[in-house]
């Protein structure tokens, strides 16, 4: 069975960006992934600030996304770019942490204006962690995802529909380089 891991970069647990993940949860485990969750929001802060390597917490994340096949990063865009905790998660991922996975970023931010931050501000950092097979990702509005009165969330069509293209693409390509490390 492939494994995803995914990587919570928001600072604010229940945020908009819960919804996206929780949708993209869902479609992997229709496609038969074992889905693993590294929420950065609740790592012990002073592990990250202090880049602890050898902290309990840290190490068991980095586990999740060592053993993944594929890792999806999904983060809220904060002044053009993703979270500083992300950043700092990211700054302890083993220097070649990446290699070898299919990457998919999922962003999100209040309008369009910042559009190109998966490009611009993540990207080049996941390529110094050897990541080589990154996705295009999906960056959406908050407007695309509506609070309901109960609770949760309710995602247009729209984006909906881009998230079931991409969670399609990461399966693809997981299963088919899975299939192929079979082989060898």
């Amino acid at each position: 069975m492939p494994k995803v891991t995914i990587i919570n970069g928001s600072p604010t647990p229940g945020s908009r960006l819960t919804a996206m993940i929780e949708l993209a949860d869902q479609l992997l485990q229709k496609q038969g992934f074992e889905v693993n969750h590294v929420n950065v929001g609740e790592l012990p802060p002073e592990d990250l600030i202090h880049t602890k390597f050898e902290s309990e917490a840290i190490v068991k994340a980095n586990g999740l996304v060592a053993e993944a096949d594929a890792v999806i990063i999904a983060s809220p865009v904060y002044k053009a770019s993703y979270t500083g905790v992300l950043k700092t998660f990211l700054d302890l991922v083993p220097q070649k942490g990446l290699a070898g996975k299919i990457i998919l970023p999922l962003f999100i931010g209040g309008s369009l204006a910042h559009l190109l931050s998966i490009d611009y501000s993540l990207k080049p950092v996941l390529s110094a962690l050897g990541a080589r097979h990154i996705l295009g990702g999906v960056y959406a509005v908050d407007a695309y995802i509506a609070r309901t009165d109960q609770g949760g969330f309710e995602i247009n069509e729209e984006l909906t529909t881009r998230l079931e293209d991409n969670i399609a693409e990461l399966a693809e390509e997981t299963h088919r380089r899975v299939q192929f490390a079979a082989l060898k």
